[in-house]
């Protein structure tokens, strides 16, 4: 007993020596990946840059621009040791959680893993300029398999988790792939998260350039579809929009609704 205890004790020395040199090198990767974003820090694009996402602290802002950081992101995504940084949740920096959902459209060719790595990372998605920077082109591999994620995505009770489901929407599904019925998913969803009814009403207003016959009844109806907010700023963002002719933004401008506040004064 005690000779095996005495080899136990010498392996288990040398598998925790292991284990922590492991650890070490993890760590130092990290560093690494980090200082890298440094080198590519633009302090005045940082000031500019956080008063768009006020959600995220300022400590958290490197001030990286998105096509230094794209380019940073092509020339490490397929390094081995990139593994080890998408394992790494949460990440501390804003900066980081952009190349993180930058390198996992550029490492993953495969739509199933790209979508259990997805899943892995959208929970720690934590503003909407992360979530909106996320455009996947192997979507276009499966549409109809992308709109039935999009579904459960939708249901989810995290904020940009849902505003992805509705960015995906827009981005992959009012063309070619629309069908009528997505209207009326993004007009179900219930939030009084601003980043949610704001995806909702950017949703809408680009319904209304790329699917006008239809998406307009749901501006006409008696009783309002959306809440007074979202309506009215779907509209606003639509007669915004250079896609859009003069007689339609006139027509668009009546459709406006009363909020509760307006209808009492």
């Amino acid at each position: 007993m005690v000779l095996k205890a005495a080899v136990c004790g010498q392996g288990c020395a040398v598998l925790r020596a292991g284990r922590a040199a492991r650890r070490e090198e993890r760590e130092e990767t990290m560093e690494e990946i980090t200082k890298g974003l440094f080198a590519l820090q633009d302090e005045t694009y940082r000031k500019f840059h956080a008063k768009l996402i006020p959600e995220i602290e300022f400590e958290r802002i490197i001030g990286v621009r998105t096509p230094a950081l794209r380019r940073y992101a092509k020339e490490i995504a397929q390094e081995e040791y990139i593994e080890e940084f998408l394992e790494e949740l949460p990440h501390r920096y804003y900066e980081e959680n952009n190349l993180h959902g930058t390198l996992l459209t550029l490492r993953y060719r495969e739509l199933n893993e790209f979508l259990e790595k997805l899943e892995i990372f959208l929970p720690y998605i934590d503003n909407w300029a992360t979530c909106d920077l996320m455009s996947p082109k192997i979507f276009k591999k499966d549409l109809p398999r992308i709109y039935e994620e999009v579904k459960k995505w939708l249901k989810s009770s995290r904020t940009y988790t849902v505003r992805f489901g509705v960015v995906t929407l827009l981005g992959f599904f009012l063309d070619d792939a629309f069908q009528p019925e997505m209207l009326r998913l993004v007009a179900d969803v219930r939030s009084e998260e601003y980043y949610v009814r704001m995806a909702v009403a950017w949703y809408f207003s680009i319904a209304l350039v790329k699917q006008y016959e239809t998406a307009v009844s749901y501006f006409t109806r008696p009783q309002p579809v959306l809440d007074h907010w979202t309506h009215n700023k779907a509209l606003q963002k639509a007669v915004e929009s250079r896609r859009i002719s003069d007689e339609t933004k006139a027509y668009l401008r009546t459709l406006k609704v009363k909020t509760p506040k307006e209808k009492k004064g």
